[in-house]
């Protein structure tokens, strides 16, 4: 029982650390300028929707597409490490990730009916981005399906959290300010930093041995 949750709460750790639903609510707040409440929620609700299913989708069927690609695990989590190290030096540093920022393309794209920010730029790349799908491709993969479920379970929670956070992001911006959504999302890239670090380890220790 004690590993279950140790193991659930990394996971969500993980996932909360990536996606830092906090300073993503405030670029869910610039996205949806002179959209009412209910067209908010709405855009709010898809975004999450289509960032669990293809995450979901990456997390389950991981294997297939490590056999696909003779992809081996240990390369995954090396590269996948790599990835999510350089996010979370990157919110360290204060920037914007490179991976999980919409292009001007994005915003060019999303500009064309309010509902297609939930798809791009929101679903893909900010909460479904490379880093996302690596990091659940990385619990999920050799896993038992308890433990793949276990992993969505902490996904879901963690959408949950990301759509209350996006539907109440004029209010989080107000009692944080700027100087408190920096804080955590420098706390965020620091944990997201030691998670890059542990997947890397894992992978090189998997290469040795095999």
């Amino acid at each position: 029982m004690e590993n279950t949750a140790v193991h659930f709460v990394t996971v969500f750790m993980a996932f909360f650390a990536i996606m830092n639903p906090v300073a993503n609510a405030s670029l869910f707040v610039g996205l949806t300028q002179g959209s009412d409440s209910t067209m908010r929620r709405l855009i709010a609700l898809r975004s999450v929707v289509v960032a669990f299913i293809i995450v979901s989708a990456f997390a389950i069927g991981g294997r297939e597409i490590f056999s696909i690609f003779g992809i081996t695990l240990p390369a995954f989590r090396i590269a996948g490490g790599l990835m999510v190290g350089a996010i979370g030096y990157q919110m360290l540093q204060g920037e914007q990730s490179t991976f999980h920022t919409p292009s001007d393309d994005d915003n060019d794209k999303s500009s064309d009916a309010a509902l297609n920010i939930a798809i791009t730029p929101l679903g893909i790349p900010v909460l479904a981005g490379p880093g996302t799908i690596a990091t659940a491709m990385n619990f999920a993969a050799e896993s038992t399906f308890v433990e793949i479920v276990r992993v969505l379970t902490a996904f879901g929670l963690m959408c949950v959290i990301t759509f209350l956070a996006f539907v109440g992001g004029q209010w989080l911006a107000k009692v944080l300010g700027q100087n408190g959504i920096k804080v955590v999302s420098r706390l965020m890239g620091l944990i997201l930093a030691v998670v890059g670090v542990q997947m890397l380890i894992e992978g090189v220790r998997g290469a040795i041995a095999a």
